[in-house]
């Protein structure tokens, strides 16, 4: 059999600074000079691996014996992955194929040039990596300035041009008949009882169909993916307390959240389905207008999560006065540990300064299963005392009660920065955090007395006693994550030792 060359081509992109398929051919024919070639060219595949429809038929080629030299306008275009490149050349040899580079000069049967091919294809693999670094660092810095990154336009909103810091991007502008399905699937959803599948079956039933669908149609995914996305929240302090309490990466100030931007959520390249797992994802406040209030959100978003089918935060599996109980002496939070007895598991509560650094004498153990039950009956004790509470935003916030709440919040981030530095402290460091700490709660204590001098109406805005009642006759039934809801809507904080509990009350 008659052998001849083959000559390889291979191109991404079409881009103005890349050398065509068509190019690097007509170099290759200079090299032959003449003599029987094939051409075997790859067009919009990257050379990271040899999944390659072309290349594996010019492999094949080789495995029949068919061809003598493999030509190449450069290295780069048959591959960049040190892998790949060193088992084709295993390859090349053992068929008895030449390697030929037009514009690198390698001579394959010599020690010294196969150790200059694999310097080169060292660097051609570094140069893929840089260019993909380049390109996810830029995804995420224009993502966390809130760039419209593509995608599907969500049901509800229309894509128009848009200016960030003077550069070019899109927003959503909200479609006013398609916002008010929107609202009607979050305040269906948010009601305990309903499902998925009972939303579905509403529209279908009153002929509300999908513009977005071929056959006007909806899905219980599609209206689980709308109930899962921030795009739709008016982001305010209690969503921004949501996704911190997630472990979300928060990319925005708590003085930001204004009650009135969606949010974009994305996720870094390893993490896990944005809709299963918020630990590590970030939160960037979007540029465009919130469609559903966020006390109805949160309703629905936390139901999510209480889905057996959806992962919940490891914070919320001990106790449900998780990020409200603090030591009484110190003001570090009280974290939760279990202690295993012969017939049954104790959980208690232990200051988190003390269990780290032995510094605090206050908190150490309180008995969990106690303690919460004497909580849950100062709850309902303290409810008593109202015949009836505004329903859920009727009355527009007091801007001080904002003003105040981000300021509390910002005194908790720093506070919750003091205790990461904790662990690797030493004496002088210790005695600062110390010092700090302590006149940030002090500082932390004024705003919450403020708080609780102001109007009891501008303070129960966002409470509902019927339903709050409704919730703790049923205590028992409730996951945490819903008890938990029952608490931030009534508690600011709790301070307890073995002996007291001061509890300072949003209502």
């Amino acid at each position: 059999m008659k052998k001849y060359d083959a000559i390889y081509g291979r191109q991404s992109v079409d881009r103005v600074d890349s050398i065509s398929i068509e190019s690097q051919i007509e170099y290759c024919q200079y090299e032959i000079r003449g003599g029987a070639y094939k051409v075997f060219q790859d067009k919009g595949y990257s050379g990271k691996n040899t999944d390659r429809p072309q290349f594996q038929a010019m492999m094949e080629a080789i495995r029949r014996g068919e061809i003598s030299r493999v030509v190449v306008y450069k290295l780069d275009r048959i591959s960049r992955s040190i892998l790949d490149f060193a088992t084709m050349m295993a390859e090349f040899q053992e068929y008895g194929v030449e390697f030929v580079s037009c514009t690198e000069k390698f001579d394959t049967s010599t020690p010294m040039g196969r150790a200059m091919l694999n310097i080169c294809i060292v660097f051609a693999q570094l140069e893929r990596e840089t260019i993909q670094m380049r390109v996810m660092d830029a995804y995420l810095s224009r993502s966390r300035k809130g760039f419209y990154m593509g995608g599907r336009i969500p049901y509800g909103y229309k894509l128009e041009p848009y200016l960030i810091d003077g550069k070019r991007t899109s927003h959503y502008v909200i479609d006013p008949a398609e916002a008010d399905v929107v609202k009607l699937i979050f305040s269906m959803y948010a009601e305990p009882q309903t499902s998925y599948g009972d939303i579905v079956r509403y529209l279908i039933e009153y002929g509300i169909e999908n513009a977005r669908t071929k056959d006007g149609g909806w899905d219980r995914c599609r209206i689980a993916d709308m109930v899962k996305n921030p795009i739709y929240v008016k982001a305010d302090l209690d969503v921004y307390r949501f996704y911190k309490d997630q472990g979300t990466v928060l990319h925005n100030s708590p003085e930001d959240y204004i009650g009135t931007n969606g949010c974009y959520l994305y996720s870094d390249k390893n993490s896990g389905r944005k809709s299963v797992h918020l630990e590590g994802q970030h939160v960037v406040l979007a540029p465009h207008e919130g469609i559903v209030p966020s006390h109805i959100w949160l309703k629905a978003r936390l139901k999510c999560l209480n889905n057996k089918q959806v992962a919940r935060p490891l914070k919320a599996s001990n106790t449900w006065l998780a990020g409200k109980i603090k030591c009484g002496k110190c003001g570090y939070a009280l974290t939760i540990r279990k202690c295993k007895l012969k017939t049954r598991t104790i959980r208690y509560f232990i200051c988190s300064r003390r269990m780290q650094t032995n510094r605090c004498e206050g908190v150490g153990g309180i008995e969990a299963d106690a303690f919460e039950n004497l909580v849950l009956s100062e709850m309902i004790e303290h409810l008593k005392q109202f015949e009836t509470l505004s329903s859920p935003h009727t009355l527009q916030e007091n801007p001080k009660i904002h003003d105040i709440n981000v300021k509390i919040e910002q005194i908790t981030e720093e506070i919750d920065k003091l205790l990461d530095k904790v662990a690797n402290a030493d004496g002088v460091l210790m005695d600062y955090i110390n010092k700090r700490i302590t006149e940030l709660d002090a500082q932390a204590n004024v705003y919450r007395q403020q708080l609780s001098e102001l109007s009891p109406l501008e303070n129960q805005e966002k409470c509902n006693v019927a339903e709050l009642r409704d919730y703790m006759q049923h205590w028992d039934e409730l996951s945490y994550d819903d008890k938990r809801a029952v608490v931030d809507q009534l508690i600011v904080t709790i301070k307890a030792t073995e002996n007291s509990c001061e509890i300072t009350w949003k209502i």
